[in-house]
């Protein structure tokens, strides 16, 4: 099977947070702007740079551990063969979530967790 590189859509930090609001209102200051809240994950934006995100996490609902980084790919399927055709360990299967995303999290050669998710149509 021929790998192909996936096509990236955004790149968002995750910071793992016992205190969301406090830092939901420090990143305020510095111009993001809540655009979702789950309340075990809120995502942060810029108004004027929608894909300049990051994201406070405090647990992770469906998988075991709190990702490090989020890549949103655009055909997250491919990703994950490519990703496990390679060897890397993955943390979490490929998954389809009740919030609209398909993911998988692999574990990078610094032992990062990374969530690699698609938006369902």
């Amino acid at each position: 099977m021929e790998s192909r590189t996936p096509t990236v859509r955004r790149a968002v930090p995750n910071l793992r947070t016992d205190a969301p609001a406090e830092n939901r209102a420090f990143y305020g200051l510095l111009g993001f702007e809540e655009v979702m809240d789950h309340g075990w994950i809120t995502t942060l934006a810029s108004p004027t740079a929608p894909t300049a995100q990051l994201s406070l996490m405090s647990t992770d609902l469906t998988a075991p551990v709190v990702p490090d980084l989020s890549i949103e790919v655009e055909d997250v399927d491919a990703a994950y063969e490519t990703v496990r055709a390679s060897g890397a360990e993955i943390v979490h299967p490929l998954t389809d979530e009740a919030w609209g995303v398909r993911r998988f999290f692999a574990r990078d050669p610094d032992g990062r967790v990374v969530n690699v998710l698609g938006h369902r149509g």
